[in-house]
């Protein structure tokens, strides 16, 4: 197995990897499941909840979950079908940005379509932590990360402190 690292920061102009739509995962095959075993064990030993991809350099629309009280699961390919209209505040961080956090509203609900890594199809309905991660690595894929989703203000700040980290 490739040995797996963290893309730098996202507003690092060295590496914009983070700021990248994924691309779809066309085949699975045993490479996007060794990509799968890198993530999960990258995950584990930074004792995450979640892990996409991009995160690790590969813009592919694949992610993972270990939420609290769940189940190991891959997503490849996934489809946000439907999300609640009730929303919740919840504190989030990111094992591509170490030390940084901030509370971000979300729907407390959601219903998603993936394949998982043998490549059998499913959709799965989840509410709290689970959807919350589920959220938060979707929308890796998709470019964004938990700071576009606070206020400027704050997001200002958030910016500020990985600047400083950086130095």
């Amino acid at each position: 197995m490739n040995v797996i690292h963290f893309t730098s920061c996202p507003d690092d102009p060295g590496d914009q990897t983070l700021r990248q739509k994924a691309a779809s995962v066309k085949d699975i095959n045993d490479r996007v499941r060794e990509l799968v075993a890198g993530m999960r064990a990258l995950m584990v030993k930074d004792k995450g909840v979640g892990l996409a991809a991009p995160q690790v350099g590969m813009l592919q629309r694949v992610f993972v979950t270990h939420a609290d009280g769940d189940e190991f699961r891959v997503f490849i390919n996934p489809s946000v079908l439907w999300t609640s209209q009730e929303q919740a505040v919840y504190e989030e961080g990111c094992l591509s940005l170490p030390g940084i956090w901030a509370e971000v509203v979300r729907p407390r609900a959601i219903k998603i379509q993936a394949w998982n890594e043998k490549g059998r199809a499913f959709t799965l309905d989840a509410s709290g932590i689970l959807a919350r991660v589920i959220q938060h690595e979707y929308d890796h894929l998709q470019g964004v990360l938990f700071i576009d989703r606070v206020d400027q203000a704050r997001r200002d700040k958030l910016l500020a402190k990985i600047a400083k980290a950086k130095k």
